[in-house]
């Protein structure tokens, strides 16, 4: 009996000991990245075959026991995954039960219209094309917000995604990203803002975000436009009638542009535009609300990415003949 008793024991510790060994050894793969697609309330079995049909070099009902006697086998995520270099069986199993799924990374740049993202989310790898077909009125309807026009309402940065995952899924993150934004900057405004909601100040801030050309001339170029705004002047700024152009805009803003009357013109219309006119990004959002004190009222481009501001039309007339029409 003493001698039955030894040779399970010593087997035990013999099986014990190979599957310690055998779970650190290296897998084999039959292309560089070997992907898997995990389906909710896929089988741990049907998990095992996939990875050896994808390339995963495996004894599948060694593997397929080892998981189901480990517990782990109602703990594998589903998702999509992509498996290189040299996996061992228990890396490539914490990496199913973590749920290490794939991820891409797409970056929605400031500035950029709802129609220039569009683009970039229908170029992005691995995402799947739910807003392709659908219109902008769609989109902001199964979003949520209806009758909402989408410019300006999304947040631009970097953002990361599981490979499979949706552009609509991701344009809501973007969404709820720019709410808690403004937000937080709405509530950081100067007590004397000429704004009057949050959305004033999201359009005012796509229009800073538009007409900067270096990132230390945000502050003042929104000054001139909230004092602009305070007196009743109109903004009269080149982006916002380049927008309302649309696809009319050929590259050269001419005189006939500027006095051709759109929502967004605002050399013809006093105020704010109806909506924002691009995506802004966090400095611009600050910019709109806690503008430089200043008494300037106009600004024009020094040609090197600066602006020269004044606070007088004789002077800012000075400027452009200097910086524009090369006159001294």
């Amino acid at each position: 009996m003493k001698f039955l008793a030894s040779l399970f024991f010593l087997l035990a510790s013999l099986l014990f000991a190979g599957t310690a060994w055998w779970l650190q050894q290296p897998l084999s793969l039959t292309a560089d990245t070997v992907e898997l697609t995990i389906e909710p309330g896929t089988g741990a079995r049907t998990v095992v075959r996939s990875l050896v049909d994808g390339g995963v070099q495996v004894q599948p009902q060694l593997f397929y026991w080892w998981i189901r006697l480990s517990g782990q086998a109602r703990q594998l995520k589903a998702g999509s995954y992509e498996i290189s270099g040299t996996p061992t069986p228990r890396t490539l199993v914490n990496k199913l039960v973590r749920g290490e799924v794939a991820q891409r990374n797409v970056t929605l740049v400031e500035g950029l219209t709802f129609t220039q993202w569009r683009e970039l989310l229908g170029k992005a790898d691995r995402l799947k094309p739910e807003i392709r077909d659908l219109s902008d009125t769609d989109i902001m309807e199964k979003l949520g917000r209806p009758g909402v026009p989408p410019e300006g309402r999304f947040f631009p940065t970097t953002y990361t995604y599981a490979k499979g995952s949706s552009d609509l899924a991701l344009l809501r993150r973007a969404l709820q990203e720019m709410d808690q934004r403004l937000a937080a900057a709405w509530a950081q405004r100067s007590p004397d803002s000429p704004l009057k909601s949050p959305d004033e100040a999201l359009i005012l801030a796509s229009i800073v975000e538009k007409e900067t050309g270096r990132p230390s001339d945000r502050g003042q170029i929104s000054g001139v436009f909230n004092n602009r705004l305070r007196m009743g002047m109109r903004l009269q700024t080149d982006p916002t009638v380049i927008y309302g152009l649309g696809a009319k805009f050929d590259g050269n803003l001419r005189k006939r542009d500027l006095q051709t009357d759109t929502p967004w013109n605002t050399y013809t219309r006093a105020g704010l535009p109806p909506t924002p006119i691009a995506m802004p990004g966090q400095d611009a959002l600050l910019a709109a609300v806690q503008p430089a004190q200043t008494r300037a009222l106009y600004f024009v481009s020094r040609g090197d990415g600066t602006s020269e501001f004044s606070a007088t039309l004789e002077e800012h007339n000075r400027a452009v003949r200097k910086y524009q029409l090369g006159q001294r």
